[in-house]
């Protein structure tokens, strides 16, 4: 319970202090950061593009989330760091992070955001073992 407050609370600050830059990449890569499938999900629309390791689907919103939680279970983030960051001539912002976990494991994230009538909207996110070579 206590490492679940840790993460709402390390949420809602990131989500506070990146709501004054305007940075969408940061907020959701906060909500991917906390590990916490629920926090992420809303960010989500009716449906995603979600790759997750060997499972490649439109999922909806619901059924997104409940494939998160079982990684994030399974994979609890221990480390973070974005990658790359930047923004589409259409207007999609996309971020790159790398992720550590506590479980040794390493994953290669992407995401692509939208923006739409003040929301933000996670369009596509996946989640890939990292390759070393």
């Amino acid at each position: 319970m206590k490492i679940k407050l840790k993460n709402v609370f390390i949420f809602i600050l990131t989500a506070f202090l990146t709501s004054f830059s305007g940075d969408p990449v940061d907020s959701v890569a906060a909500a991917i950061k906390s590990g916490d499938s629920h926090l992420l999900s809303a960010y989500f629309g009716s449906s995603i593009d979600l790759t997750l390791l060997d499972h490649e689907d439109v999922y909806g919103k619901d059924q997104a989330e409940i494939m998160l939680h079982d990684f994030f279970v399974k994979n609890p983030p221990k480390t973070f760091q974005v990658l790359h960051k930047g923004k589409s001539q259409e207007g999609t912002t996309f971020g790159i992070p790398k992720m550590g976990t506590s479980n040794g494991k390493n994953y290669r994230i992407s995401f692509y955001v939208k923006s739409a009538d003040n929301k933000l909207m996670l369009q596509e996110l996946r989640i890939e073992t990292e390759w070393s070579i």
